[in-house]
């Protein structure tokens, strides 16, 4: 008998890609490149060869140095960015998911 459209599907490969905890990793990421602060810190990152220290960031964006580090510490929670203790600051750089996020975005302009 043919599946009626009120019958739920039967589970596929997809609903293992689609999980409920790969979907919210890949929001949280994708959500942090919704803000215009964010989206340039992670691009200012993955143009560095090296982790960044915190005070070489600041002047690159007009925002105050506790938006700075929110936003940084935001990139951290969504897996763009990783932090480094360095005597007394710290340094960023940023991960391979957000390289691959930059070049996906500048592959495809």
């Amino acid at each position: 008998m043919p599946e009626s459209s009120s019958d739920p599907p039967a589970e596929t490969d997809l609903d293992v890609l689609i999980d409920d905890a790969t979907t919210a990793v890949d929001v949280k990421a994708l959500s942090a490149f919704g803000y215009e602060t964010r989206y340039r810190l992670v691009r200012l990152l993955v143009e560095t060869d090296d982790a960044v220290r915190f005070d070489e960031i600041t002047p690159y964006v007009s925002i105050s140095d506790s938006a700075v580090s929110h936003a940084l510490t935001l990139l951290c929670d969504a897996g763009l960015v990783e932090k480094e203790k360095d005597g007394r600051s710290r340094r960023y750089a940023a991960t391979r998911r957000a390289e691959a996020l930059v070049t996906a975005l500048d592959d495809t302009r």
